[in-house]
């Protein structure tokens, strides 16, 4: 079976050398090769930065399969999936603010790390109505017993997890107010949509693949391999974030420095 895999840049600045090894590394794991949008944000997205992403991408020599998915033509799926989740009674919304959360959480947090932000205590668990959308997470792994995936990166192998996971992680964002979808629900619906069968993308989402394995199960979607690899970090060993314009492909580009000359500064790609 030809392996299917993604790059799913946000195009709300431009890339940096992360993403290059990030989309690079994608390209090289599949058989064929998809490029989607997340542009979900759209305070933030922007369509110069749509077009730096796909220049870059073409100046790295990359191609992918077209028409290339926009999250913003993807609403209606998002919220059939919403809707499949609230008839099964796990989800519920949340008018909590951050501030709310933080004053709520009485004591440090043991267990995995939340990759949704602190572990959200479940204040509003049981509120219908307006507001965010959360799922009740220790229901949906009562539910489900237990969740895995294969991991085919850094960490290769089988990883499991039952019902205690849920208290490392709290009740995760299925959809924001002002957005009507999160990250989290995105990627998973989306990712099947394309027919993805590996999920490439940095060690720092390893524990968020919990979530989206659980969001596979609950929504009847297949739970594609994964690929977690490294960073590419700065001289302080900090991840590279949009804000590093220094280590962008376009300021490189501008300085004369070729693809070679990239792919040479990023060292081996996952193959």
């Amino acid at each position: 079976m030809a392996r299917v895999t993604r790059f799913a840049p946000s195009p709300t600045g431009p890339l940096h050398l992360g993403h290059a090894f990030a989309a690079l590394t994608a390209a090289a794991r599949g058989d064929r090769f998809l490029l989607r949008l997340e542009d979900i944000d759209r305070a933030r997205c922007t369509p110069a930065a749509e077009t730096a992403i796909c220049d870059d991408l073409v100046w790295l020599g990359l191609q992918w399969e077209t028409p290339v998915m926009r999250q913003s033509d993807r609403l209606p799926a998002y919220r059939t999936a919403l809707e499949h989740l609230h008839r099964l009674g796990l989800t519920y919304a949340c008018i909590c603010t951050r501030s709310d959360i933080r004053a709520a959480l009485a004591a440090p947090q043991d267990g995995v790390p939340a990759p949704d932000g602190p572990a959200y205590p479940g204040t509003c668990r049981g509120r219908q109505g307006a507001g965010a959308v959360r799922l009740d997470l220790a229901a949906a792994m009562d539910r489900l017993g237990e969740v895995g995936f294969h991991e085919t990166g850094l960490r290769a192998g089988p990883h499991r997890f039952g019902p205690g996971v849920a208290a490392g992680i709290g009740d995760i964002v299925l959809a924001r107010r002002e957005i009507g979808t999160s990250y989290h629900l995105a990627v998973v619906v989306d990712d099947a949509a394309q027919g993805i069968t590996e999920v490439t993308r940095g060690e720092d989402l390893f524990d968020a693949t919990i979530i989206h394995v659980v969001l596979q199960r609950l929504l009847n979607l297949p739970t594609p391999a994964y690929h977690h690899h490294r960073l590419i970090r700065d001289d302080a060993g900090r991840r590279l974030a949009k804000r590093d314009d220094a280590r962008a492909l376009a300021a490189f580009r501008a300085d004369g420095a070729t693809p070679a000359d990239i792919r040479q500064m990023l060292g081996d790609l996952p193959g």
